[in-house]
C-alpha cells in the first residue's frame, strides 16, 4: 500500500475515533448515571453531568493549538502515533473505572480527560499528515474523506451511543478499545515522517498564557449557562463574569507576548495570509453553526417531537440521532464531491456558496412549528448538510495549503482548536437564547395547563423548575414530569385524581405545554444562526483566487 493510502487510513480511523466520542456519551449519560447509582438532575450531581460532557471538548480546545506546533518540532507521526495509544489507555481506565457515587463520577471525568489528550493528539495532525503525503491535485479529495469522518463522527457517537447504552453503559467505552488498539498498531508499524521536523525551541510562556486563557474563558462560557441563586442563567454570577473578563485578556495579552518569543506558538506572520485569517474565521463560524443546529435538533426530536409521536423518553436520544442522518450523510457526500468541484472552481466560489446555503437552510428552520412536518425538517437538513459539504474541504484545503510545510502542524491544530471551540461556543451562546426564552415564557404556559387539569395544587413545584433543569432533561430523554413529582409531598399528591397524573405524565402533556416557549425560542436560536452564517459567507467573499490550484502553497 502506497504511504499516502497508509497516512489517509491511519488519520480517518483517528478522526473518526476522536469525534465520535464528542457526543457518544451525550445519549448515554441516563444510563452512567443510573449505573453508578447518581440521578443527573440532582443540583449535586449537576457539575458532573455537565463535566463529562464539556471535559472532552474543553480539553481538545486547549491543546490543539499547542500539540499541533510540538508535532513540528518533534515529529508530527510520533505524536499521531502517541495520541492512538493515550486514547486506547483513557478508553480501557473508563471502562474499567471502580466505585459508585461522586466517587467513580469523578474518576470518569479524569479518565475522559486523558482520552482528550489523546485525541488532541491525534487530531492536531492529521491535516498535516494529509498535505504532507498528498499532492496538492489529490489534496482536496483526501481531507474530504478525512472531513467526512470528523463530521459524520458526532451523528454515529449519538446513534451508536443510543444502542450501546441499552445494552450495558460501560460499552460506550469498550468499543473505543479495539479501534484504538488496531489503530495504534497500524501507525505505529506503518505510518511515517515525509517533512523534517523544525528545529524551534518550545514557547512555556505562550502555551501557558494560551491554555490558562481559554480554559478559564470556556469555564466562564460554561457556567454561565447555570442557574445562579434567582436568575435562570449564571452570568450575572461575580465568578463567570470575571472568568469571561480574566480569560479574553489572557487571550488579548497573547499576541504581544508571541511577538517577543523566540520561537511562538503562534506564527503571527501566518495571519498576514488573507486567505488563511478568513479560513480559521469561517471555520469557528461555521462548526458553531453545525453543532448548534446538531444540539438544537436533538432538542426539539428529544423534548417535543418525539414523545407526542409516541416514543418513549427512554428511547428519544437513539431515536433523534436515526432521524438527524440526512444530515452528516448530506455533509459526507457533498463533502467528497467539493473536493472534485474544487479542481475547477476556485475555492472562494464554493466556500461562500457553502456558508450562504447553510445560512438559508437555518433562515427556513424558523417555520418549523413543533407538530412539524419530518419530510420538511429532512430536506431543510439536507439542504444544510450540502452547503456545510460544499464550504468545508476547500476551507480547509486553503487553509493547509496557504502556509509552508514546516507550519502544517501547528495550522492543523488551529483549525481543529477553531472547530472545538465552536463547539463548546455553541451550547453557551444558543443555549442561553433558550434559557432566556423559557424563563420569560415556561411559568405562564405551565400554570395555564395545570389549571386545566385541575392540578393548581402542583404549579408551585412546576413553574419553579429551572429552565436548564428542563433543557438537560430533554437532552437525556428524561421525563421531566415523572422527575418533579418525586418531590411532591403524598399528601399534596393525593389531592390529585388518578387521571390528571397519568396524563401529565404522559408523551404528550408535557411537550405541548413548553412547545410555544420551546419553539419560540428555538426560532430565535435559527435567525441568530443565519446571521452569523450569512456573515461568514460575506467575509469569504473577500478571499483571493488561488489561480494555480495545482501548487497554492507556493502562492503563499
Amino acid at each position: 500500500m502506497q504511504d499516502k493510502w497508509i497516512a489517509l487510513s491511519n488519520t480517518t480511523i483517528g478522526q473518526l475515533m476522536a469525534t465520535i466520542n464528542t457526543s457518544i456519551i451525550i445519549v448515554a449519560l441516563p444510563s452512567i448515571f443510573d449505573g453508578i447509582h447518581l440521578n443527573p438532575m440532582d443540583a449535586a450531581s449537576f457539575p458532573y453531568l455537565l463535566w463529562l460532557i464539556m471535559s472532552y471538548m474543553i480539553v481538545l480546545s486547549v491543546l490543539l493549538v499547542s500539540i499541533g506546533k510540538l508535532s513540528d518540532i518533534f515529529g508530527r507521526v510520533r505524536i499521531f502515533n502517541l495520541g492512538f495509544l493515550i486514547f486506547t489507555v483513557g478508553s480501557l481506565l473508563l471502562y474499567l473505572a471502580p466505585g459508585t457515587g461522586y466517587t467513580i463520577a469523578l474518576e470518569l471525568i479524569i479518565f475522559r480527560i486523558i482520552q482528550a489528550v489523546g485525541g488532541s493528539f491525534i487530531m492536531a495532525n492529521t491535516f498535516a499528515i494529509i498535505t504532507d503525503n498528498f499532492s496538492p491535485r489529490e489534496r482536496g479529495f483526501a481531507i474530504s474523506i478525512n472531513s467526512v469522518a470528523a463530521v459524520s463522527g458526532v451523528s454515529i457517537g449519538i446513534v451508536l451511543g443510543g444502542i450501546l447504552a441499552t445494552i450495558y453503559w460501560r460499552d460506550i467505552f469498550l468499543v473505543s478499545i479495539p479501534v484504538g488498539v488496531f489503530g495504534t498498531f497500524w501507525s505505529f508499524t506503518k505510518l511515517k515522517d515525509r517533512r523534517e521536523r523544525a528545529a524551534r525551541h518550545i514557547d512555556i510562556a505562550g502555551n501557558m498564557l494560551y491554555a490558562v486563557g481559554l480554559i478559564i474563558l470556556l469555564l466562564g462560557i460554561t457556567y454561565g449557562i447555570t442557574p445562579y441563586r434567582s436568575d435562570p442563567m449564571g452570568w450575572t454570577n461575580p465568578l463567570v463574569i470575571m472568568a469571561l473578563v480574566t480569560g479574553t485578556a489572557m487571550l488579548l495579552l497573547l499576541p504581544f507576548v508571541e511577538r517577543k518569543a523566540r520561537s511562538p506558538m503562534f506564527d503571527l506572520r501566518l495571519f498576514k495570509s488573507r486567505n488563511f485569517s478568513i479560513s480559521i474565521f469561517t471555520a469557528f463560524v461555521s462548526a458553531l453553526g453545525m453543532m448548534g443546529l446538531m444540539y438544537m435538533l436533538t432538542l426539539i426530536f428529544q423534548g417535543i417531537w418525539l414523545p407526542i409521536h409516541g416514543y418513549s423518553y427512554s428511547v428519544t436520544p437513539l431515536w433523534a440521532g436515526i432521524y438527524m442522518l440526512p444530515l452528516p450523510i448530506s455533509m459526507g457526500i457533498f463533502g467528497v464531491l467539493s473536493s472534485r468541484l474544487s479542481l475547477h472552481f476556485d475555492a472562494r466560489i464554493l466556500t461562500t456558496a457553502g456558508l450562504f446555503i447553510s445560512a438559508l437552510a437555518l433562515l427556513a428552520l424558523v417555520l418549523l412549528t413543533y407538530d412539524f412536518s419530518y419530510i420538511f425538517l429532512s430536506i431543510v437538513i439536507t439542504i444544510f448538510g450540502i452547503g456545510y459539504g460544499i464550504f468545508n474541504v476547500p476551507n480547509l484545503t486553503v487553509a493547509m495549503s496557504s502556509v509552508p510545510p514546516s507550519e502544517r502542524g501547528e495550522t492543523s491544530g488551529i483549525l481543529n482548536t477553531m472547530r472545538n471551540a465552536g463547539y463548546a461556543a455553541s451550547i453557551g451562546a444558543f443555549f442561553s437564547i433558550l434559557i432566556l426564552g423559557l424563563a420569560l415564557y415556561y411559568p405562564g404556559s405551565i400554570t395555564s395547563a395545570l389549571t386545566g387539569e385541575h392540578a393548581t395544587a402542583l404549579t408551585s413545584y412546576f413553574s419553579t423548575i429551572p429552565p436548564t433543569e428542563i433543557l438537560f432533561s430533554t437532552f437525556l430523554g428524561l421525563n421531566t414530569v415523572k422527575d418533579v413529582l418525586t418531590t411532591v409531598p403524598t399528601g399534596v399528591l393525593s389531592g390529585i385524581s388518578s387521571n390528571t397524573l397519568s396524563t401529565i405524565t404522559g408523551h404528550h402533556w408535557f411537550p405541548e405545554t413548553i412547545a410555544p416557549a420551546f419553539m419560540t425560542s428555538m426560532h430565535d436560536v435559527f435567525y441568530v444562526g443565519f446571521g452569523i452564517t450569512f456573515f461568514s459567507g460575506i467575509i469569504s467573499l473577500l478571499r483571493k483566487p488561488v489561480k494555480d490550484r495545482e501548487k497554492p502553497e507556493e502562492k503563499r
